[in-house]
Formats: structure tokens, C-alpha cells, sequence
């Protein structure tokens, strides 16, 4: 992102701003790298979390803040494949020149906590490493919590809805063409699912459209300004159903008193699992917070701008039940 989108961070007021989670998270050196392009194809996917030895797949979500999902491979190209005769060795760093996402943009200038995510290292398509060479520079945004962004410059005057964890980013470019009026910042670590939103955003003309990499705890607490943001989507975390996992769940009330923070007045906060413990947790989390209103009684009805996704009509013929959760930001 260039200098004139972000203004220095101020850490005196923003260090009473609460974190997720306790205060324990992978060393910077654990952090898995973001690989090049293999002629061998996809490796398998890691488990999400720090404890991946002992994470398993908890149901069929479908674009979360994980990504748990398969990766699609995108069928498309974006001109001349971008993959080198001098392909990188397996494991090196895919854009060590910086014309891409760092696969650390934090690194080790933040405090370790327990995250609710863990970046996987899974096959980038010739099209989505393309898109990401070319469109980053100008459409990505390393979460590197040194600087504060201005969204006004980022997204040319629009309103901007945060959304953490946009999986492949068909959602996300489906509800960017619906609403050209409204900015959509999507926050995620998997690396193909950034290539491939940043492919759909340039093909359908969808100039709504940014990336950020990395940490969304971050993202909030020290690069957004308070009160800038006009909404907040969470679509399908992973759930972390193991009960000595629970702590890892992205929606926690310290995390949500932390994004109410950033969210205008009457902004809408609009979450959804097809969890059920999750989806009980996530309702009491946002009901017990002073700064959101429920729109409905209980749960919401899937609302008309959240597009039902093939993973998530895979759920349903299973028999999986999805709740929706719309809270809007009080005034005061």
C-alpha cells in the first residue's frame, strides 16, 4: 500500500483498545511461509491453529474466516502465466520482492496472543499468482499494524464493510457487484483465496474491492480509525468445536467490544455459522454487547445481499441448519 494511504498509528491511544484471545500465539519463526507455485500440485492443507496436530475438520462451512474449505482452482487466466522458468524453491517465500503478500506482515513487533487462525500452505494457480503480482500494489494491503489506514483515500470516498475471512472470495465478489456503492475490505491469510478474489474483482470490473493479509485483531486495533467503518461481516469461522479449543473462536466478547470501536453509529454487524454451539455463542456474545442491538428477536433471517454459496448448499442438503446474526452499532 503506498505512503499516502496511511498516517502514522498512535499506541498510546490505541494500547487500552482490548485483544483477543489469552496471551499466547505462534513465534514469528513458526510462521508458515507462502509458497510458489508447485509442478507437483496442491499440498495437502493444514489444520487451523496452533495446536494442528490436533485440529479436524469441524463441518462444512463455507467461506470462513479459515477457509477451511477445498481450494478451487481457478479455471480462468489473467495473461501470460506468472510462474518463472526459475521457479522458487519449495518453501521460499513466493514474493520475496514485496510485489505480493508478506507471509509475515506483522512479524514480531506484536504481542503473542492465541490466534483464531492459522495461514495454510496450499497450491497458488498460475492465474492467481498473476493476479496477485499485478493487482497487489495497488489493490492489497499487508496488515503490518505500523501505520493507520485512510480508507477514504483506499476506496475513494465509499463506505467500507470489513469482512474477516472471505475463503475463495465468490461471496465477496457477488455482494461487491450488488452494492457498487460500498467498499468491501476482505481480511484473510490463505493465500490462493486472496489471488483468486483479486482475479474475479479485475474480470467483473469490481473497483469495490481490497485485499488485507493478515491478522484481522490487528487490522482493527491498530490500523483503523474508530468509528470508520460502515459494517462488519464474519461468514463461517471456523467453529474450533473441540471444547479445549473454544478459546480459539474468532467471536469472543473481547473481540467484539474491540470492532464496535471502529464501527459507525447504525453500522451492521452481520455474522453467520451453520455451527449450532457456535451460532448460541455468537448470539450471546453480541447480545451482551452495550454498544450493538439486535435486529430480531433471536437469529435473522439469511438476508437478501448474502449470497448462498455452493459449500454452503452442500451443508444444507446435509442437513445443517445455518444461523444468521444482524446486530446494528447503537448511536450512543
Amino acid at each position: 500500500m503506498s505512503e499516502n494511504l496511511t498516517t502514522p498509528a498512535t499506541p498510546a491511544a490505541e494500547a487500552a483498545a482490548p485483544a483477543a484471545g489469552a496471551q499466547a500465539s505462534p513465534t514469528r519463526e513458526a510462521a508458515p511461509q507462502q509458497t510458489d507455485v508447485q509442478p507437483t500440485g496442491p499440498q495437502p492443507a493444514e489444520a487451523h491453529g496452533a495446536d494442528a496436530d490436533e485440529a479436524e475438520a469441524p463441518g462444512a462451512s463455507s467461506h470462513g474466516a479459515d477457509a477451511h474449505e477445498a481450494t478451487a482452482q481457478d479455471p480462468h487466466t489473467l495473461g501470460s502465466t506468472a510462474v518463472s522458468a526459475a521457479t522458487p524453491r519449495r518453501g521460499a517465500p513466493m514474493f520475496p520482492d514485496g510485489t505480493g503478500p508478506a507471509a509475515d506482515p506483522a512479524g514480531s513487533h506484536h504481542e503473542r496472543r492465541i490466534r483464531s487462525f492459522q495461514p495454510r500452505r496450499s497450491r497458488v494457480s498460475p492465474s492467481q499468482a498473476d493476479a496477485l503480482r499485478r493487482l497487489w500494489p495497488t489493490w492489497g494491503l499487508d496488515i503490518d499494524g505500523l501505520s493507520r489506514i485512510d480508507l477514504d483515500t483506499f476506496f475513494g470516498g465509499l463506505p467500507v464493510v470489513l469482512e474477516i475471512g472471505f475463503g475463495m472470495g465468490e461471496a465477496t465478489a457477488q455482494m461487491a457487484a450488488a452494492d457498487p456503492d460500498t467498499g468491501i475490505l476482505g481480511c484473510d491469510v490463505h493465500t490462493p483465496g486472496q489471488g483468486n478474489l483479486l482475479g474475479l474483482a479485475e474480470r467483473n470490473g469490481l473497483s469495490n474491492i481490497r485485499v488485507a493479509n493478515g491478522d484481522a485483531i490487528i487490522l482493527l486495533r491498530e490500523m483503523l480509525a474508530p468509528a470508520s467503518l460502515a459494517g462488519l461481516r464474519v461468514y463461517f469461522p471456523d467453529p474450533w468445536p473441540k471444547k479445549r479449543h473454544h478459546k480459539r473462536r474468532l467471536v469472543q466478547p473481547e473481540f467484539i467490544a474491540l470492532a464496535a470501536t471502529r464501527l459507525a453509529p447504525g453500522a451492521l454487524v452481520h455474522c453467520a455459522t451453520d455451527w449450532e454451539p457456535y451460532a448460541e455463542q455468537m448470539l450471546e456474545v453480541l447480545s451482551a454487547e452495550p454498544a450493538l442491538e439486535n435486529l430480531y428477536p433471536g437469529y435473522a433471517p439469511r438476508p437478501d445481499f448474502r449470497p448462498l454459496t455452493k459449500f454452503e448448499g452442500q451443508g444444507l442438503d446435509k442437513g445443517h441448519v445455518v444461523h444468521d446474526l444482524l446486530f446494528r452499532r447503537r448511536d450512543t
